[in-house]
């Protein structure tokens, strides 16, 4: 029974994720981020973590516990953190207590869409896998390095297209 309860909100997340995804188009102005040669050809963007919210399953609300899950929709900024460029939205799974998520993310530029997949830890970096995109990105695989910042208000999201 908690397998399919598991189950069924897994779906239900994901019918949601893409739900909102449709709805919310490419979002952002109409300028986007430039591919940055300090990072190889790759896109680098500032998400501000304003809209984190943990969920906790079961009793004990505030306790950190598998099965939690973290739902945001940030804004993202350029690399010289100065102007909004688009935004992102993503939901992730707690899955090792103290120690990570497994998430996934989709970021919308003026260009299209990308989306991760991958894990979020505590207390390092990550990398996550491209598992694909829309309008100028349709065609993106790699992956993105999402480093903490500013006392994890902010992240760095740098996008590495294979070529």
């Amino acid at each position: 029974m908690k397998r399919i309860l598991a189950l069924s909100v897994l779906v239900l997340a994901v019918a949601v994720a893409a739900g909102v995804a449709l709805a919310a188009g490419s979002g952002g102005p109409g300028h986007g981020p430039k591919k940055q040669g300090k990072h190889g050809g790759a896109i680098h963007v500032i998400e501000h973590a304003t809209t984190d919210a943990v969920t906790n399953r079961g009793e004990g609300a505030g306790a950190d516990r598998v099965g939690d899950v973290l739902t945001f929709a940030n804004d993202l900024f350029d690399e010289s953190n100065s102007a909004k460029v688009g935004q992102d939205q993503g939901y992730c799974f707690r899955l090792i207590v103290g120690e990570s998520w497994e998430c996934v993310l989709t970021t919308f530029l003026s260009r299209g869409q990308i989306t991760v997949e991958g894990p979020f830890y505590d207390t390092k970096n990550s990398v996550f896998a491209i598992t694909g995109g829309t309008g100028a990105y349709a065609r993106i695989r790699g992956s993105m390095d999402l480093n903490a910042r500013s006392g994890g208000t902010e992240f760095d999201l740098i996008f590495h297209p294979n070529h």
